[in-house]
């Protein structure tokens, strides 16, 4: 409680003495497609990012994701593969929010690559409902309902979800926050490795490598990644220290995946929120280019020596926060990551 105190007062003192980048802040503005399900978020007239929620995909994401430069951190591939880019992980597309194992259901492997005879075990999140879509000269808001349903549609859980989109000449800022409520039945989150929120970066913003990997879902399905000689300059850099591959398994309250793309800077950070579960949350950090934050999934990465179950009774209800920073023109430090997170914190 007395960290949370402080953290608090750093962040209220960062605020007056910055304020909160608003004197750069850019304009944010969505445009709805009248011909499919997506909306543009813009940002300062320069699309960012785009909220695909189509019922064809397995789950709602953002695709492509840009920079304050236009540069696509973004993989193509299941949708646009271009040219040095990996084609392993179908399921791996943009940025998404998913879990591996909800009531033995599997939310976060499915795609359209899994056969349909094997598709019961795998979860759809669809049927998103729009709510609130407001534009605004600092920040814009995006507020939309969706269900995690089993293949016949038996909804497990009611999904209400916003987007705060904002940006500055340099940055770029997604804060998610996430409400799951229970339905008829109670709902297991059962410890697993492929969660929660997660990006498929581009090819370079991978970690340099020489090694062909074998990677298994829950269910058995191989995913081979083989090494490619594709301009990968990435690297981690977790709140505690950790860098490399050496950050995957490890807890922070921040992790921040940095590289160069056309000789530019640039860097995408994920931040911990003190209210969420399992806070200082697992990372979920491959040097291949998946990049995501796991508060749930604590038995794999801690060797069996922790464990969480978290369970939700008909009715009960979940939050998880973060922010995504994503940064050009220049290598953000880690104090600048410290005091975004003590800004952070303090967002309910």
């Amino acid at each position: 409680m007395e960290q949370l105190n402080y953290f608090k007062k750093v962040a209220l003192l960062f605020l007056i003495i910055s304020g909160y980048n608003n004197a750069y802040a850019q304009g944010v503005r969505f445009i709805s497609s009248n011909t499919e399900d997506k909306i543009d978020v813009k940002v300062d007239g320069k699309l960012f990012t785009t909220f695909v929620f189509s019922d064809t995909l397995e789950k709602p994401i953002l695709f492509p994701v840009k920079t304050a430069d236009g540069l696509t951190i973004t993989r193509g591939f299941p949708f646009k593969v271009r040219a040095g880019e990996r084609t392993d992980h179908p399921h791996h597309q943009g940025i998404w929010f998913t879990y591996e194992n909800v009531n033995n259901i599997d939310f976060w492997n499915n795609s359209y690559a899994i056969a349909p005879e094997k598709k019961s075990a795998y979860g759809w999140i669809r049927n998103v409902k729009i709510g609130v879509m407001k534009n605004g000269s600092q920040k814009g808001r995006l507020s939309f309902t969706a269900n995690w349903e089993k293949q016949n549609q038996t909804i497990l859980l009611k999904e209400k979800t916003t987007l705060i989109f904002s940006g500055t000449c340099n940055s770029r800022t997604i804060d998610r926050i996430t409400t799951l409520t229970a339905q008829k039945d109670s709902v297991h989150f059962y410890d697993a490795k492929d969660a929660l929120l997660g990006i498929r970066v581009t090819k370079e913003l991978e970690i340099p490598s020489n090694e062909v990997e074998n990677f298994s879902d829950s269910h058995g399905n191989i995913a081979t990644v083989s090494p490619k000689q594709n301009g990968a300059t990435g690297n981690y850099l977790t709140s505690q220290g950790k860098t490399g591959n050496d950050a995957w398994g490890t807890r922070g309250n921040w992790c921040v995946l940095y590289g160069t793309m056309n000789n530019e800077p640039v860097s995408v950070a994920i931040i911990d929120n003190p209210l969420n579960p399992g806070y200082p949350a697992y990372w979920h950090a491959r040097g291949y280019g998946l990049f995501a934050v796991n508060p749930l999934g604590q038995k794999i990465f801690s060797n069996g020596k922790e464990i969480m179950n978290l369970t939700l009774k008909p009715g009960q209800s979940v939050t998880f926060r973060y922010r995504m920073l994503i940064t050009s023109g220049k290598k953000i430090t880690a104090d600048e990551l410290n005091k975004q997170a003590a800004v952070f914190s303090i967002v309910k």
